[in-house]
C-alpha cells in the first residue's frame, strides 16, 4: 500500500517537472512558421467561443443605417484594414500572422459568406472591445468609444449586403473625403522700375 501512494506521489511530481523540462528544453511551436501543436486550434476555440455565448450582447444597440455603416468604414479604415485588408485590396501580412488575420472583405465558404458576415454583430463586438489572447487581435475598449465599436460591427455584419457608396469610397482605400479640383495657381507678374512702390496687382 505504501508503494502505491509513494507510486502516486511521484507520478504527481514528475508530471510538472516533465512538462517544465519539455518547455525548456524542446523545441517548442513558438514562431509563426511553426506547425501548431495537435489541436491547437480546438483547445483555443472551444473556450473562446463559450465565453463569447456567455458574454455577447444578443442585440445591436443600433441600426446599419447610412450614418453608422460610413462611421464603420472610416473606423475600419483606420483600425482594422492594417491586418484585415480593403475592399479587394488583403492586407500584405495579416496572412502570415499566427492564427492568420481573416480578410474581412473577402468570400469565402463557397462565396456565399463575406469575411464574418456570418457572425452576429454581438460577436464581432465582443472581439473588437476585448481582443483575442495570443492572436494578434487587440482590445479596442481603452481606443474607441462603446458606438464607435457597434459601428465597425455592424458594418462587418454587413459586409456581403450592398453599402452605401461613401463607405465604399472609404473601404477601397481612398481618403477620408474625395479629393476636390486645385485652383490654378496665381503668378504675380514681376514689378518694372517704374512700377517699384506702387501696390500690387490685385490676386
Amino acid at each position: 500500500m505504501i508503494r502505491v501512494l509513494l507510486g502516486i506521489v511521484l507520478g504527481v511530481l514528475l508530471v510538472p517537472v516533465a512538462v517544465l523540462l519539455y518547455l525548456r528544453f524542446a523545441q517548442v511551436p513558438v514562431a509563426v512558421a511553426d506547425h501548431p501543436f495537435p489541436q491547437e486550434g480546438l483547445i483555443t476555440n472551444i473556450p473562446l467561443h463559450a465565453r463569447i455565448d456567455r458574454e455577447m450582447v444578443k442585440t445591436a444597440p443600433i441600426q446599419p443605417d447610412e450614418t453608422n455603416l460610413v462611421a464603420g468604414a472610416h473606423i475600419y479604415a483606420d483600425q482594422c484594414a492594417a491586418c484585415h485588408g480593403l475592399y479587394s485590396k488583403p492586407s500584405s501580412f495579416g496572412e502570415h500572422m499566427f492564427p492568420s488575420a481573416p480578410p474581412l472583405w473577402e468570400k469565402h465558404h463557397g462565396g456565399a459568406v463575406v469575411g464574418v458576415s456570418d457572425d452576429p454583430p454581438g460577436e464581432t463586438y465582443w472581439k473588437v472591445s476585448n481582443g483575442i489572447r495570443l492572436s494578434g487581435m487587440p482590445s479596442f475598449k481603452q481606443t474607441l468609444t462603446d458606438t464607435e465599436m457597434w459601428q465597425v460591427s455592424i458594418l462587418l455584419a454587413n459586409a456581403d449586403k450592398p453599402l452605401p457608396p461613401a463607405a465604399l469610397y472609404v473601404l477601397r482605400g481612398n481618403p477620408a473625403v474625395p479629393p476636390t479640383t486645385p485652383a490654378p495657381a496665381t503668378t504675380v507678374p514681376p514689378m518694372t522700375p517704374k512700377a517699384q512702390g506702387a501696390p500690387l496687382p490685385p490676386l
